[in-house]
Formats: C-alpha cells, sequence, structure tokens
C-alpha cells in the first residue's frame, strides 16, 4: 500500500474495514471519540443477514468465531395487535438466515482481531479540511492533527467527514423511539416475557408500536415507536424517569396490561432515540483519497439492515483496498460505484418496511410482509 489509511469511528463498519485490510496485510488507524471499547453500552441484539453482514464477517476471518456468539433461538418473531391477539407467530427453527448476536459481543470480536495499536481512543474528530498535495487533515477536540493519504468517514448518523463529500444532512423522519430494559423478565416480568416470545416482538397500530428483543439471561430489551414531533417530545423531561415513563405509557392507554407493562415496568432510564435518515440515493462526487462507509454514507430508518451495510461496506472497501494497494482512486471509484446503489435499494426498502410497521394498515401489513 502506497498510502496510510486513516478510519474515523469505531462502529461495526469501521471495524471491519480495518480487519479485512489487516487480512490482506495493510494497516490502518482508526480514531474513535469514545475513551475506550468499555466506554457506554453498546446497544442490542443485531440480526446478521447470510447476503451481507455475514459475507463481511467471512470477508474478515471472524465467521466461525461469530457463529459462536449467536443467540440461539432469536429468530423467532411475533406480531401483535394493541390487544395482544397474536397475528403471527414464527419460531426459530434455524434455517432463517439472520442469526441474532448482541452487538457488544461482535464488537469486541471485532476489536480483538485488530492490533493493539490499531485504535486511538478519546480522539473526536472536529474538523477536515484538503490539503493542496492532494492529502487531508483531520482535526480532534484535544487540538491535534493528523494528516492522510485515505481517509474514510465511519463515524455515524453525524459525520465530521461527510462535508467534505457531501451538503446532505439527515432530517427527522416523524416518529422517535423509547429504549428501556426489563431483566430476569421470566421470573420478574412473565406476562411480559410471554407476550415477547423467544425472539422479537413487533405490537404495532399506525403510528406507534411496543417492540422488544429477548436477549441473554431473560432481559427484555425494549423500544417503543411515536410518530410525535421533535416539539412534543422536547415536552418530555427524560431527566425524570418516572414521570417520563408514565408520559409515553399514557400514549398507549387503550393497550392490552402485557405489552404496556414492557414500558412501565422498565428498569432502566427512558433513552429517547430519534429516527432521521438521509436522502434516498444520496452521492457525491468522486473526492480525492476520501470516502464514507455505513451510516455516515446511507442513513436510514431502523430496517435491521444498518449494521449489515456497515460491515459490507467495511468488507468491499476493504476488498477494493487490497485489489488496487497502488492506485487509491481505483479502488474508491470501484467502491463507491457499488455503494450508491446498494444504499438506494436499502434505503428504499427501510422507508417501506417503516410504513408497514406504523402506517394506516400496521399491523396487518407488517403480517401480510412476513407471509407474503
Amino acid at each position: 500500500m502506497t498510502t496510510d489509511v486513516t478510519i474515523i469511528g469505531a462502529g461495526l463498519g469501521g471495524l471491519t474495514l480495518a480487519r479485512v485490510l489487516h487480512v490482506h496485510g495493510i494497516p490502518a488507524t482508526i480514531y474513535e471519540a469514545e475513551i475506550s471499547a468499555s466506554a457506554r453500552t453498546q446497544g442490542g441484539q443485531l440480526d446478521i443477514h447470510d447476503y451481507n453482514g455475514q459475507l463481511a464477517l467471512k470477508a474478515a476471518g471472524l465467521f466461525e468465531e461469530f457463529l459462536g456468539l449467536v443467540h440461539q433461538g432469536g429468530e423467532a418473531s411475533r406480531v401483535l395487535d394493541k390487544d395482544g391477539n397474536v397475528l403471527l407467530d414464527e419460531p426459530d427453527d434455524g434455517t432463517g438466515g439472520r442469526p441474532e448476536v448482541l452487538r457488544g459481543d461482535l464488537r469486541r470480536l471485532l476489536l480483538d482481531s485488530l492490533p493493539a495499536d490499531t485504535i486511538k481512543w478519546g480522539r473526536k474528530a472536529t474538523a477536515v479540511r484538503p490539503r493542496l498535495d492532494g492529502r487531508h487533515e483531520v482535526t480532534f477536540a484535544d487540538g491535534t492533527i493528523v494528516e492522510t493519504g485515505l481517509l474514510v468517514g465511519a463515524d455515524g448518523a453525524w459525520s465530521r467527514i461527510r462535508p467534505l463529500l457531501s451538503e446532505a444532512q439527515p432530517e427527522y423522519v416523524g416518529i422517535s423511539l423509547i429504549e428501556t430494559y426489563l431483566f430476569d423478565a421470566d421470573t420478574r416480568h412473565p406476562a411480559g416475557a410471554k407476550a415477547v416470545g423467544g425472539g422479537s416482538l413487533f405490537a404495532l397500530a399506525p403510528g406507534k408500536g411496543i417492540q422488544a428483543h429477548r436477549e441473554s439471561g431473560g432481559t427484555l430489551h425494549t423500544y417503543v415507536a411515536l410518530s410525535k414531533s421533535q416539539d412534543w417530545f422536547a415536552g418530555i423531561d427524560f431527566t425524570d424517569s418516572a414521570a417520563a415513563t408514565a408520559r409515553i405509557a399514557r400514549e398507549f392507554a387503550d393497550w392490552s396490561p402485557e405489552l404496556t407493562a414492557l414500558i412501565t415496568d422498565g428498569e432502566t432510564a427512558p433513552v429517547l432515540r430519534t429516527v432521521n435518515a438521509l436522502p434516498i440515493g444520496h452521492r457525491w462526487d468522486r473526492v480525492p483519497g476520501a470516502t464514507l462507509l455505513g451510516d455516515a454514507a446511507h442513513l436510514m430508518p431502523p430496517s435491521g439492515e444498518g449494521a449489515n451495510l456497515a460491515m459490507y461496506d467495511g468488507a468491499e472497501l476493504g476488498r477494493a483496498i487490497a485489489a488496487h494497494p497502488d492506485d487509491v482512486e481505483a479502488a474508491l471509484t470501484e467502491y463507491e460505484q457499488a455503494l450508491f446503489p446498494r444504499g438506494a435499494t436499502a434505503a428504499t426498502e427501510a422507508t417501506r418496511i417503516h410504513e408497514l410497521c406504523y402506517g394506516a394498515n400496521a399491523p396487518h401489513s407488517l403480517v401480510d410482509f412476513f407471509t407474503g
């Protein structure tokens, strides 16, 4: 490799890129804003798909280790209406192609596969600028500056690298999620545990929903979805957990109690997560020595594809660089020619799934999607 590779962001996509490059004998440096690998929890379960995420893990040489992390039975899915009636109940028979793993476990697998000095922790990128010689300078919050010949923005929805390539910014899609957990659910929250079943729960109605994943150890990870404005959510004091939980629960006052218990029995402070997206088909003109992957490139509503796409992007970019080690521009051109249509297709599908979950015909529209 005739140039140095700098990756901003140690999420799944950036780590996969670094790992695939490492497999090909190409060093890279990742700069990550968090101060350590354990600085925060890494979210819940991910379904890793056989057509993108699993292919990325195979390219990274980590597929067998990944299989050891799989939550057995986690692919089961249930769809309920607001009265608790089961409209669809699909068990995990082991043939689904989308095994579930905890995001934190998957991230740790990738972290442990890299040389110890690959990641520079506590380095939050604040600005980037091109140099006259074709390289780029990245400035960090601590005042340090690094320069690089190949810069990859793997830094998520609010990427600091994206403005180098594109003027696009994420926009609110009109719905937000409120996250909470219930622990030891089979013993302490049996009604909620029964409603969720062995895998994923989708209890939906137009404009709202209660969704949950069963994780290991009887943990239920709940996301409550509400189609409300950002101003509406701003009127809730989420620093007052009890009051915030009560306010959210009022929006489900006529739902069955085993479903609303997934909100009211939450044992962690409710966390608001707004849903934002980049324009479908987001792309940019070729900028020498720089590119994006994952949410930085194609942020979309949750559909189960985000982490998978980020990893696949990372693997494909790593493969392209390895195929053109002495021609960065050829590698980036090849990568982006596939990235743009891939991201557009996934974003279009994510928008459709969003409508199936929360549109006028929910939850029956989602049942039709699963059974069609």
